[in-house]
């Protein structure tokens, strides 16, 4: 037999792919509905635009919550689903169902308390803020159900189903663009209800998103089926979800917080160089999605095969991920590096942003296969229950290695400088990833 072949003769490879490539869609679905947020409110004007701008972010801090509750949650499914043990696999989804609705409980009373003091700690003007206030109410409304959407896909990539998870995510698309457009633009005899009109429609595609994936999970998808009855708090579940999962919070926490020092710092070298990194931001987070999607795989098909005692058939399965990913993304580097200009170029048409922008894509170019590795080394290590120490890697780097490298670079090379210690930093995280998983110490760790 060889390698790289299951027992049952189904090669890893196809194993990888077949989970990879629904996620790398969901991703891009789900980052769609803020894109096509920002794009229906640009035409409304200046205000409008920064205020759905600015609003992302105050929401995506209660994401990083759900994105928390969703690691472990994928994490504990995929080993008791790897072991054969369907029940416990349920109990676990019962537990992150109901870990959901406390989160989202939890973040609609934040988001909608803390509208107003979010907008204005972002710097946003009187009329930016009366019109964010409205766009996160608006969404604040159905965040509890977009817990359940987000923590139930988790929960569904564990059991090795993502294209349940992706189709939700088009209908949500669909739902949005469709409300969003109406009611900012007042179609037919509806009202022009402008930024708060795109806020109901992604509140209202996100709300009916959770409720279809309650709906699955109740009557069951796969080898998922938690059932209609509401159930009891675990505490030993839950304990080993938030185990799991509060490691992730903490690198959401340090990696959000380094994004808006560093934002202080390129905003220090003017308004043409901060609306460049914002450009090479946006046009990556695309090239980007490949190496989230080959991560998850890692985490789903890590947590399986440890769960089956098989631990060296997890250490393939990663490697086989981390192979696909570099290849991937090193055809995507190629693309970015030899066509910089061109996809500045789509998002704004001022020449001195696309002379700006066009160097750091060549940079972030070169990088793209290192940051696939270190994607998919970290999905595996968080696959295994190993958070913690993705945790410390991650933080340590992006703030010892990338702020204080954008600090001594920037004033001197400008915002060239400040990407060379974004590249700097990517490699040296992925290379402390690799180390780590290389260990061996992930495949002990009790879930």
């Amino acid at each position: 037999m060889s390698a790289t072949a299951e027992p049952n003769g189904s090669p890893i490879r196809r194993r990888v792919l077949t989970l990879a490539w629904p996620v790398v869609i969901e991703q891009l679905l789900n980052m769609s509905v803020g894109l096509a947020d920002t794009y229906i409110v640009g035409h409304l004007g200046a205000a409008p635009l920064a205020a759905v701008g600015l609003s992302m972010q105050a929401l995506s801090l209660v994401w990083a919550l759900f994105a928390a509750v969703g690691v472990g949650s994928t994490a504990l499914v995929s080993r008791h689903v790897g072991a054969r043990e369907p029940d416990q696999a349920n109990a676990v989804a019962r537990q992150s169902v109901l870990l959901a609705l406390f989160v989202g409980a939890l973040g609609a009373g934040m988001l909608w308390a803390g509208a107003p003091l979010f907008l204005t700690l972002l710097g946003a003007e009187a009329d930016v803020i009366a019109l964010g206030i409205g766009y996160i109410r608006a969404v604040a409304s159905t965040v509890l159900l977009f817990s359940v959407l987000s923590v139930g896909s988790a929960v569904l990539r564990g059991a090795g189903d993502t294209r349940t998870p992706m189709m939700l995510m088009l209908v949500v698309n669909a739902i949005n663009i469709i409300v969003a457009y109406t009611l900012a633009n007042g179609v037919g005899p509806l009202p022009r209800l402008g930024v708060l009109g795109s806020g109901i429609g992604a509140a209202s595609a996100r709300g009916l998103g959770g409720l279809l994936m309650l709906w699955l999970l109740m009557r069951g998808r796969g080898q998922i089926k938690i059932g209609f009855g509401i159930p009891r708090p675990d505490r030993s579940d839950i304990g080993r979800i938030l185990r799991i999962g509060l490691p992730t919070a903490g690198e959401q926490l340090l990696m959000r917080s380094g994004q808006v020092v560093l934002a202080a710092v390129i905003t220090g070298l003017g308004t043409v160089a901060y609306a460049a990194h914002q450009v090479a931001i946006n046009a990556l987070s695309v090239a980007w999605m490949p190496g989230f999607g080959f991560a998850l795989a890692a985490t789903t098909l890590v947590g399986q095969e440890l769960g089956a005692k098989r631990a060296d058939r997890a250490h393939l399965c990663a490697h086989e991920a981390v192979r696909m990913a570099a290849l991937i993304m090193a055809v995507m580097g190629v693309l970015v590096s030899l066509f910089a200009s061109q996809v500045v170029g789509i998002f704004v048409n001022d020449v001195d942003v696309i002379e700006s922008g066009a160097p750091i894509l060549r940079i972030a170019g070169l990088v793209m296969p290192l940051l696939g590795v270190g994607f998919t080394f970290a999905g595996g290590l968080r696959g295994a229950g190993d958070t913690t120490a993705v945790l410390v890697i991650l933080g340590a780097s992006i703030w010892c290695i990338r702020i204080v490298g954008a600090h001594l670079l920037g004033p001197s090379l400008g915002l060239v400088g400040v990407w060379i210690a974004i590249g700097v930093d990517f490699g040296v995280r992925s290379a402390f990833l690799a180390l780590r998983f290389r260990s061996g110490k992930w495949k002990s760790i009790q879930v």
